[in-house]
């Protein structure tokens, strides 16, 4: 009769040492199985994982830090959940940062550079084998405290080239010329570009249509809408009314995102106004729905899943000791032409 190796009386909880013992292997290699680590034979990590679901265990995270100086658990710091982009992005950040054993923790800065560093400071304190931050506009405090932190860093939603630096994005600024182009080319002069929340990302997006709007001789400061409350549905209906009432009329306008943009064919339906005869409207993100409005919107689809999913990957590969193939990947955009251009 075999007898099962005793568990710690403080808390009676299956430890590492019952899994080995049941899966007839060292302590060392349940743990590099459980962490996904690619050296250890399937065979194995299965008959390791099925006596780990036998038993029940849960791995400790405070105990696997303390034994490898390193935590498990992978900070994810964005501006906000309200907008969906940031969603998709999250999500598919997380089943990759799953798959290979790391969990997520997700940190909200709501667009404040003080909370983003109050925030990382707190995380740092447990060790975290690596980060994942938005974009590049913050204190140096908080840039500081990433690069002496000695965990790896990739950063999403915009991209750099300077040495050392690994992010996973698009240019805003290219999509927002791009946007504009598309506006030009049918003929529209009066290009309004109407914003909200005002982050460094919209302002790229911004400087995108000052670029084709310069570049055509048509920019004026007057068509330049910049409101810096949260952007919503709600709030693009209320832009919509002031911009359609400017003298001389406009005839296209661009939003900086989606919700403003559905917020503006909805008041459009509302007010009677003709979209695109009377006025274009564009938006940007190709948010849920967009291409379910009356008009369908025009927009710029990004592809925010696969930033999530392709920045966790090379954060996984950076955490592991590995080299990235390239530390800057440009997933670029797609102008997504419909119904209300």
């Amino acid at each position: 009769m075999h007898s099962k190796p005793a568990r710690p009386r403080a808390t009676g909880r299956t430890t590492l040492a019952d899994v080995a013992h049941a899966a007839g292997v060292s302590p060392i290699t349940v743990s590099r199985a459980l962490r996904g680590e690619r050296a250890v034979d399937p065979a194995l990590v299965e008959r390791v994982r099925a006596a780990a679901d036998k038993l029940g265990y849960v791995p400790d995270p405070a105990a696997r830090a303390l034994a490898s100086r390193q935590g498990t658990q992978v900070p994810l710091l964005v501006p906000a959940l309200a907008n969906a982009l940031f969603v998709d992005l999250l999500e598919a950040a997380q089943e990759t940062l799953a798959a290979a054993g790391y969990q997520t923790l997700i940190g909200v800065t709501h667009y404040d550079p003080a909370e983003e560093e109050h925030l990382l400071r707190s995380h740092l304190m447990h060790r975290p084998p690596g980060l994942l931050v938005t974009g590049f506009d913050r204190s140096a405090a908080t840039e500081r405290l990433i690069a002496s932190s000695g965990a790896p860093c990739v950063h999403l939603m915009e991209t750099s080239d300077l040495p050392g630096v690994h992010s996973v994005g698009m240019s805003q600024r290219d999509a927002g010329r791009a946007m504009t182009e598309h506006l030009l080319a049918g003929g529209h002069k009066r290009i309004a570009f109407a914003a909200a929340q005002l982050d460094p990302r919209t302002l790229q997006r911004l400087e995108g249509w000052r670029d084709a709007m310069r570049h055509a001789r048509l920019h004026t400061p007057v068509l330049e809408w910049l409101n810096p409350q949260p952007s919503s549905i709600a709030l693009g209906g209320v832009m919509f009314e002031q911009i359609v009432g400017q003298t001389p009329p406009v005839d296209a306008i661009f939003f900086c995102n989606d919700d403003l943009a559905q917020g503006a064919l909805l008041a459009a339906l509302r007010l009677g106004i003709q979209v695109p005869q009377r006025v274009a409207v564009a938006g940007f993100n190709d948010l849920t729905g967009s291409d379910q409005m009356v008009p369908p919107l025009t927009t710029i689809r990004t592809p925010r899943a696969e930033m999530g999913q392709q920045a966790a990957r090379m954060l996984v590969q950076l955490m592991r000791g590995e080299s990235v193939e390239k530390r800057c990947v440009d997933l670029g955009f797609e102008v997504v032409v419909r119904g209300s251009t």
